[in-house]
């Protein structure tokens, strides 16, 4: 939506609490941002690092050629916020995408979330990163907070509520509508009602989770107000009685009686802002002690954001962000952007058994009732799924052939495509495999993990990929290209890519965030 500074419908509002709210410009932004020319000024090696971050934040990647050009463009950062503003993706036959039965798993069966499953493979049938990409993942990351996690794990909230709410976030981005009235309208809602089912546990974690209000005086003033609101057992719905309080209650600098009014005087509140904002510096900033937090949390807040939009974009471009964090990746944050940049094509069941790693690893996607808490699997047992699961299904997989295009049925048609290894990706000499091999070799780690390989991984592939008299190995022919139906497959080179993905797949750098500065 446009917004016009002399349209009267950016001044509705009803009693303080306005509905349209417009996202900032950048240059309003207090938490400095990194510019295209001190990026430009960074080595090679950090100019990925930079980049990867950046798009692995946002869910996205570029095979290597699109983003060497895009790095050497002189205007990287700038390009990604244009993207994001501009409308790419045919939404229509995205959704269409993504409920095809024959392509994406869809089995009539209540006991498997869907719901979420669509908005796994969502981020995968988007081809562009757009404004359409941008809200979902707002909404995405949103409700893996404590914010607005549907938490279908409690027996009283139902997998429809991912929808739910993740829907209505999404489209109140899309006719921006202000964070404070769409958390009131959430508030309001049986959603919420279904995660917190009591006028004292409602009134205190609103308190709790939006303004970090943890004093327990304020509690019955908010149960007070709440008093006629209540979740009826017969379908867990939400029923606002008609013997609503009287007494007003002191709360935010003023006197509430209603639930409606607390709700709104809440959002209404600074605490609102700068309680929001803390919670989402926590979960991008999660190597960061609680001065630097409170630092970061305070200089977003003097810049009064009042769309989600003026938080997150104004976190993830930032150089605090970019240059100074360093933290592990979130299995979406690494799944997306290996999918993208290794043009991988999935198999109907993919998105099922990713949510189902998730939960593996004890990530499950809008599951909890208090979001995810820690948002990167890293204890032993959850990493170790993590690790099994980009190796086995990612790195290890790859398909070639035109038939593999069509079939989503079979087990063995899914994986990254043949581009991966293809002849622009590397330099190729036909009478010299040792520096063929090696050109290989440093292309796939500076893309995978941004620098090339020390003198002792190279010498390990090299001997294990060349004989004593200098050619290939017979599995290892760089050379050897077949076609089917016009179609280039290189099985040397993917026998290659698979030991050397292999080998990354053990490197923390894969999994890692890194500062650059």
């Amino acid at each position: 939506m446009h917004y016009d500074a002399d349209d009267p419908k950016f001044d509705l509002s009803y009693q303080g609490l306005y509905y349209y709210r417009p996202d900032m410009s950048p240059s309003g932004y207090k938490l400095r941002q990194l510019s295209d020319r001190k990026f430009n000024g960074l080595p090679l090696a950090d100019k990925r690092k930079v980049a990867d971050k950046l798009l692995a934040t946002l869910f996205f990647g570029y095979p290597d050629p699109v983003l060497k050009q895009k790095i050497t463009s002189g205007h990287f950062l700038c390009s990604v916020r244009h993207d994001l503003a501009e409308e790419k993706n045919n939404m229509g036959q995205v959704e269409a995408e993504i409920t095809d039965e024959s392509r994406y798993y869809r089995d009539d069966n209540n006991w498997r979330p869907y719901e979420v499953f669509d908005i796994l493979a969502r981020f995968y049938a988007m081809k562009y990163l757009d404004k359409h990409y941008l809200h979902n993942w707002m909404a995405y990351i949103l409700t893996q907070t404590i914010m607005f996690s549907p938490a279908y794990e409690l027996d009283s909230s139902h997998y429809p509520d991912v929808s739910s709410v993740y829907n209505w976030l999404v489209m109140d981005m899309d006719d921006d509508v202000g964070m404070r009235y769409s958390t009131y309208l959430h508030m309001t809602s049986t959603d919420n009602w279904r995660r917190f089912r009591s006028p004292e546990d409602n009134g205190r974690e609103m308190l709790e989770i939006y303004t970090l209000d943890f004093n327990d005086a304020d509690v019955p003033k908010a149960a007070t107000t709440l008093k006629n609101w209540f979740l009826d057992e017969d379908h867990d719905t939400l029923v606002i009685g008609l013997n609503r309080n009287t007494v007003p209650q002191a709360l935010f600098g003023t006197t509430v009686t209603t639930g409606f009014e607390f709700y709104r005087e809440l959002v209404k509140s600074n605490g609102f802002i700068s309680g929001s904002v803390r919670r989402l510096v926590d979960f991008f900033f999660t190597d960061y002690d609680e001065a630097n937090k409170q630092r970061v949390t305070d200089l977003i807040v003097s810049s009064h954001p009042e769309t989600w939009q003026d938080v997150l974009l104004q976190i993830v471009f930032s150089e605090e962000y970019l240059l100074y964090s360093s933290r592990a990746k979130s299995a979406e944050e690494l799944f997306y952007s290996l999918v993208k940049k290794l043009e991988y094509k999935h198999y109907r069941h993919t998105f099922y058994y990713f949510s189902e790693a998730l939960d593996d690893m004890r990530q499950s996607s809008m599951k909890y009732k208090l979001g995810k808490l820690e948002r990167t699997p890293l204890d032993t047992l959850s990493f170790a799924h993590y690790h099994k699961y980009i190796r086995e299904t990612i790195l290890m997989r790859h398909v070639c052939g035109p038939h593999e295009e069509t079939t989503y049925e079979d087990w063995n048609t899914y994986g990254w495509r043949p581009p991966l290894v293809g002849d622009d990706r590397f330099s190729f000499d036909v009478n010299d495999p040792d520096g063929t091999l090696r050109s290989f070799i440093t292309y796939l780690f500076e893309f995978m993990v941004h620098r090339p390989p020390t003198s002792q991984e190279m010498a390990m592939f090299i001997d294990n990929m060349l004989r004593d008299n200098g050619d290939y190995e017979w599995s290892y022919k760089l050379g050897d290209t077949e076609y089917v139906d016009g179609k280039a497959c290189y099985y040397g080179r993917e026998n290659a890519a698979r030991d050397v993905l292999d080998y990354i797949s053990r490197l923390s750098e894969l999994y890692m965030f890194q500062e650059v500065q």
